[in-house]
């Protein structure tokens, strides 16, 4: 009967290690397509809300890693227990920098001059739909324990470089044409830029997915490409 409870109690601890994901990973979710309006509109209020719900990605991230603590230290738990523990711990710390990279946009927001008239500004939400589509995917990917699709996520972060890169130089082109936009053109350049950092942390998660599915470790992303 205490090993029927201490199994049951272990469960009950990792299915709400998965809610606390799961939430975490819908409020990230939400502040990637509200930093992009934000980021179009400039709307002072809905910036102020990206910045208030990051608090509460945070707060989550705490009890993940003190949820996570109390799992090791009571349960000891061995082999995929282990991993799945390990893989949550290390996800909300991902999560929550996804989460800081969508506040950075949303205040980069209110230092663009005439966004309406400002033709990259459009190249914008396009990127940040691919990263957002990972991140969800990727979501759905540790629900599943789907290793498959976790591989697919990985491959499809050379979509966001690529983009990355052709806004990269359509910034800088515009700028040296345009003078007068450089402001808003470097502002854009390092709101791309977190827009491909998140893609990257998207695919950190898939790797941790990955080897919580499986038990093993992807070789470096630069070597698969080569094989």
């Amino acid at each position: 009967m205490a090993h029927q409870h201490t199994v049951k109690a272990f469960d009950e601890d990792i299915t709400r290690l998965r809610g606390l994901i799961a939430e975490m990973g819908g409020l990230a979710e939400v502040a990637i397509d509200d930093c992009v309006e934000a980021l179009i509109k400039g709307s002072p209020e809905q910036i102020a809300e990206i910045v208030a719900r990051d608090k509460q990605i945070d707060a989550l991230e705490a009890e993940v890693d003190k949820l996570a603590v109390r799992v090791i230290a009571l349960r000891a738990p061995m082999a995929d227990d282990l991993r799945e523990v390990i893989a949550a711990l290390k996800i909300a710390g991902v999560l929550e920098r996804i989460g800081d990279y969508a506040k950075n946009i949303a205040r980069r927001a209110t230092k663009l001059e005439d966004r309406r008239q400002f033709e990259p500004l459009t190249l914008i939400p396009a990127m940040a739909e691919l990263a957002g589509e990972m991140v969800h995917d990727v979501l759905t990917a540790y629900a599943a324990r789907d290793p498959d699709l976790a591989m697919e996520i990985i491959e499809r972060d050379e979509k966001v470089d690529a983009f990355y890169n052709s806004i990269f130089r359509n910034l800088v082109s515009h700028m040296m044409e345009n003078p007068s936009a450089i402001t808003t053109a470097a502002q854009l350049l390092f709101v791309a830029r977190n827009i491909e950092r998140i893609g990257d942390h998207a695919t950190n998660v898939a790797e941790m997915v990955y080897y919580a599915a499986t038990g093993n470790y992807l070789a470096e992303r630069e070597d698969m490409a080569a094989n």
